[in-house]
């Protein structure tokens, strides 16, 4: 939130509220990682639409029966207010970046005391969403079996030489040439292949993975370059490539060990499946409650309306 420039917010009577600043400062920071005074005029108009969104919602949940016992103490405010001070320098640079934006302590407050407010309503309301039961757990799981899988896995090391036209050494055609090599003294007994690639590796790698042999740890696939995943998981557990190029240069792969790929259980899946459900619920309990809302709201104001059009 830094200084920059100012711009006129509105003459809009809900977002001239001074509440209302703060969701434009929020929606600020979430969407541009700036603050208003840093926004550009295009960028200001799209933020007031963002703000003016949230603080519609908010207003809507302040005004409904949710909020009418709900009491948010004053240290749970103050709270909000230090861990916001708590991201600058000292006070005074928090007093000044509050007011590059609008806002003032008082006002910060405010707008803290019905954003607790707010989220106290929402708990409230998914308090209320119907309970998971094992039945819905196990529906999950049988109906995302993809979720609850782990891919095949491989422990791998290689040895690298690199292409760069900019040394003899490492022209394409020497590079190729000098890989070659290697992997002709890699051939013998399959039994001490591991600690002579590792051996080979460490001497002459250009990887910093050389240190440690070459070392890859576990592959899954998709997660190297596609021309060395397809190669080594071509490989059966303790053979070793020929050379293999990628963007980076020249490879040899050990495939050291294969782990096989193999389903979560239910049992070890079931927590995770339950925190998933129960958010799901949860939300689904506040969206059906915002819409009520809406809905009584949307009534309300055409009674109003056709009241007024009556007199």
């Amino acid at each position: 939130m830094g200084q920059s420039h100012s711009h006129p917010i509105s003459t809009d009577p809900m977002t001239d509220r001074p509440e209302f600043r703060y969701h434009l400062l929020r929606a600020a920071a979430e969407r541009f990682q700036v603050g208003v005074a840093d926004l550009t005029a295009e960028q200001l108009a799209e933020v007031t639409r963002l703000a003016r969104r949230t603080f519609e919602l908010e207003c809507l949940v302040l005004g409904s029966q949710e909020v009418r016992d709900l009491i948010i103490p004053a240290s749970r405010v103050e709270e909000a207010v230090a861990q916001l001070l708590a991201r600058y320098a000292d006070a005074a640079e928090f007093a000044a970046d509050l007011e590059r934006n609008g806002l003032d302590l008082k006002t910060l407050g405010l707008a803290l005391q019905r954003e607790l407010t707010f989220d106290g309503a929402m708990s409230r309301v998914a308090a209320r969403a119907a309970a998971v039961t094992e039945l819905d757990e196990r529906r999950f799981y049988e109906s995302h079996p993809e979720r609850f899988s782990v891919p095949e896995r491989r422990t791998a090391h290689h040895l690298l030489i690199t292409v760069n036209d900019d040394f003899a050494e490492n022209r394409r055609d020497v590079a190729l040439a000098r890989i070659e090599q290697l992997s002709e003294r890699l051939q013998g007994p399959p039994d001490d292949g591991a600690e002579r690639f590792a051996a080979l590796a460490r001497g002459h790698s250009e990887c910093p993975t050389a240190t440690e042999g070459g070392r890859l740890g576990e592959v899954v696939p998709g997660q190297l370059y596609p021309a060395l995943d397809a190669a080594l998981f071509a490989l059966e557990a303790g053979e070793i490539s020929g050379p293999v190029e990628s963007e980076m240069g020249f490879h040899l792969l050990l495939c050291e060990d294969i782990a096989p790929p193999r389903s979560i259980p239910f049992s070890q899946a079931q927590p995770q499946i339950r925190q998933v459900l129960e958010k799901w619920v949860a939300r689904r309990c506040q969206q059906a409650w915002l819409e009520a809302l809406r809905r009584q709201a949307a009534t309300s104001a055409d009674s109003v309306q056709s009241e007024e059009a009556a007199a």
